[in-house]
């Protein structure tokens, strides 16, 4: 395996691994789970501070409501299929930018 492959391979699985805790950390505060429709609250400071949690929890919630929809819904598989690509990109994208503000704040070398 090549560098380069293993680190995209990290970046994936970190990026997960910090959406999965997120979602979890809130639903054991708030006794809800986490979703889209904290933003549907309006213009309020409460909608702003969802951005930029949903933006590392998403993939989690894509991947809970796409696993939810194949058992309930029936969906197709080519629909699960394209869900985890976007899940699993997403993921990458903030996995790489965890691990770059690690690097950058000296966590990490």
């Amino acid at each position: 395996m090549t560098p380069e492959a293993f680190n995209t391979f990290f970046s994936i699985c970190i990026g997960f691994a910090l959406a999965g805790a997120l979602v979890n950390g809130y639903q054991a505060v708030s006794q809800r789970p986490a979703g889209f429709g904290l933003l549907q609250d309006g213009v309020a400071p409460k909608t702003f501070a969802a951005v930029p949690f949903l933006v590392f929890a998403a993939p989690f919630i894509i991947m809970r409501n796409t696993l939810r929809g194949m058992r309930v819904e029936s969906r197709r598989v080519e629909f699960v299929a394209m869900a985890t690509v976007i899940a699993g990109f997403w993921s990458m994208m903030s996995g790489t930018f965890f691990l770059m503000t690690l690097r950058a704040t000296g966590v990490l070398s």
